[in-house]
């Protein structure tokens, strides 16, 4: 019997601006800035794991108007 660990998954910038629907450009601040995790092996490209990515979005406080 095999067993499957479940793997992170991994994006492109492009990818993570697609998935985040922002541009490329705030991806790459973000990563800059340290709010968002990326990782590359040698010259590979730069990757960003999709769990990194969801837990770098903040909730806005419910605002009663």
């Amino acid at each position: 019997m095999t067993q499957h660990r479940n793997l992170p998954t991994y994006l492109s910038i492009e990818e993570a601006a697609t998935v985040m629907s922002v541009s490329t450009k705030t991806i790459r601040r973000r990563i800059s800035d340290g709010t968002i995790p990326a990782y590359h092996c040698g010259n590979r490209p730069i990757r960003i794991k999709l769990d990194d990515l969801e837990a770098a979005l903040e909730r806005i406080p419910a605002v009663n108007w």
